[in-house]
C-alpha cells in the first residue's frame, strides 16, 4: 500500500512540507508518478519498528552496570 505525502504527514502528524523535504534530502524512500510522490507504508513501518528497536538496544546498554575493573587501585 502506497501513501502519498498529505496521508504520511497526517500519519506521523507532520508538515507535508517537512515531508517533502525529507524526500528531497533522500531521507524518505519515495517513488514519483508523474503528479505525486507515493511512499511505500510496509518499508516505512520497517523502519521505525527497526529504528524503535535500535532505541531499546541502547537503552540496555545505558542501564547495564559498569564492571569493576581489576586495576582500579583503592586509594584508602
Amino acid at each position: 500500500m502506497y501513501l502519498t505525502t498529505k496521508e504520511l504527514a497526517a500519519y506521523l502528524d507532520m508538515s507535508e512540507q517537512l515531508i517533502l523535504q525529507l524526500i528531497y534530502e533522500n531521507k524518505i524512500r519515495a517513488v514519483h508518478d508523474g503528479q505525486q510522490y507515493l511512499i511505500n507504508k510496509e518499508q516505512f513501518n520497517q523502519h521505525l519498528k527497526q529504528v524503535e528497536k535500535v532505541k531499546e538496544l541502547i537503552e540496555e546498554w545505558k542501564n547495564e552496570p559498569i564492571p569493576e575493573s581489576p586495576d582500579v587501585k583503592d586509594e584508602d
